[in-house]
């Protein structure tokens, strides 16, 4: 029986992560111990100080009682211009049914993304996509849930040509053709059956961004050395203090992360370079030299920056930099990027400006628009290293890793997903790692949906969590 789909409802969540300095940085909760004045001083020394982690979240509902979950992620301020975006595509959603979006995918992602008078505020970049990619997320989850499998294996199930059906071509055929792509599934047919086999054993390889030390004052770093006259009043001591214990948990964070089987790590660059150049020889010199080091510089620097730091920090043997510059800087750009959709990935791979693919669940247009980027990378032979993190990005993005491996690129060599542990408590299927390695979801779906009681005491402004933090907050 065909399921209709009835209702689509979009919610504003947010978790107060800037409390605990949560977020690119990768702090960790020690930092709800210090006091005000102390984490002002720090403000001075770290990036992206107050990111609140956040999701448009998004359930469509059947007239036969289904649900799908979708989100997109965010950082706080500017989730309720997504929202208002949902609610803007709702209409093209709601009174269609699952066989008939599935039927005609393609068709309907470019329904999506080409109104006639949407697409103005796009397209496919943006605000706009954002929220295509949380509709579609849904969809997706809607479909897998249908069909009783998690998406990693309906993806895989599918044949070439349901796959490539769910594609949007458009803008691309001078880099992929429709014909090109079916070739590349049907030669990855082969082995498929073990491949799928080895990641339920062993899993997905990982690496972590949640150790990252810390940026710390210039002074903290040689303190052995500095005569700390004029620094023993009482403020100075506390900062002295707490920095000092907050580079212990880093540390100690480090040293966990190795114990535990963790071979990769990601590190935060880009504020200031004698700060970088300390925190990475210690990083260095803790996990060793047969260790995979990377840097994630946030878009920090202009391209002649970028190569001048980049020159710098290049005798602790960094595996890639994220992000040096721009992310719409084409010709500028030297190695990885999170792009806004196909086109921009497509261009990047014709100009070889990037040695490594960064998807992104939510910033690219869901899982039909990771599927030609996936499929891109693997004609151009560039290996795909996901972005994760934030609020369930690693729930999602670990089946698109998993399909690209079993059904596409048949390789593990250099490719690794981001993992970052914080917030998996608040899904119903969070993620699995073991020896540093994604295990395959078994649920059926998507992996996005939340727990009801996370939905309603964070969402924003009026559950419990937020209309306690605002009536707290000075007017």
């Amino acid at each position: 029986m065909p399921q209709k789909i009835v209702k689509l409802t979009v919610k504003d969540v947010r978790f107060p992560t800037s409390l605990g300095q949560h977020g690119s940085d990768a702090m960790v909760s020690y930092y709800r111990t210090m006091p005000t004045r102390t984490l002002a001083f720090l403000r001075m020394y770290c990036t992206h100080t107050d990111p609140d982690y956040s999701v448009a979240y998004v359930v469509i509902e059947t007239d036969g009682g289904m649900k799908g979950y979708g989100l997109t992620f965010t950082v706080g301020r500017g989730t309720e211009v997504v929202v208002c975006a949902v609610k803007a595509l709702s209409g093209f959603v709601v009174g269609k049914t699952l066989e008939e979006i599935v039927g005609d995918f393609r068709g309907f992602y470019r329904l999506l993304t080409s109104d006639g008078q949407m697409r103005w505020i796009g397209p496919e970049k943006g605000v706009i996509q954002l929220a295509t990619a949380a509709v579609l997320n849904a969809v997706w989850d809607l479909w897998a849930r249908a069909e009783g499998k998690p998406l990693w294996k309906l993806l895989v199930d599918m044949s070439p040509e349901q796959l490539v059906s769910c594609i949007d071509f458009r803008y691309i055929t001078d880099a992929l053709t429709e014909q090109e792509a079916l070739d590349l599934l049907r030669k990855a047919q082969t082995g498929k059956t073990e491949r799928e086999e080895q990641m339920l054993k062993e899993g997905y390889p990982a690496y972590t961004t949640s150790f990252s030390t810390p940026h710390l004052p210039p002074w903290l770093w040689s303190y052995t050395d500095t005569i700390l006259v004029g620094l023993w009043v009482k403020h100075m001591t506390i900062v002295f203090i707490q920095c000092l214990a907050l580079l212990c948990v880093h540390v100690k964070l480090c040293t966990d992360a190795l114990a535990s089987g963790w071979s990769r790590f990601k590190v935060k660059v880009g504020a200031e370079l004698e700060d970088d150049e300390r925190r990475c020889r210690l990083i260095r010199q803790m996990i060793g030299p047969d260790k995979t080091l990377m840097m994630d510089a946030n878009q920090r620097w202009d391209v002649g920056e970028a190569i001048s730091w980049v020159t710098s920090l290049a005798p602790f043997r960094p595996l890639w930099i994220e992000e040096p510059t721009s992310p719409d800087d084409i010709l500028g750009h030297a190695t990885i990027s999170k792009c806004h959709n196909r086109v921009m990935f497509k261009q990047f791979l014709q100009a070889s400006a990037l040695q490594f693919v960064q998807i992104d669940s939510c910033r690219l247009g869901s899982v039909n628009e990771n599927l030609s980027v996936l499929l891109m990378a693997h004609k151009f032979q560039v290996p795909v290293c996901p972005h994760a993190g934030g609020v369930g990005l690693c729930e999602l993005v670990q089946h698109l890793i998993l399909f690209d491996y079993i059904s596409v690129s048949a390789d593990l060599n250099n490719r690794m997903c981001e993992y970052v542990d914080h917030l998996h408590e608040h899904f119903t299927s969070p993620v699995v790692i073991r020896n540093a390695h994604y295990l395959p979801p078994k649920d059926p779906g998507y992996s996005c949906e939340m727990l009801e009681s996370s939905v309603e005491t964070h969402q924003f402004p009026g559950g419990v969590v937020w209309a306690n933090l605002l009536a707290k907050a000075p007017e």
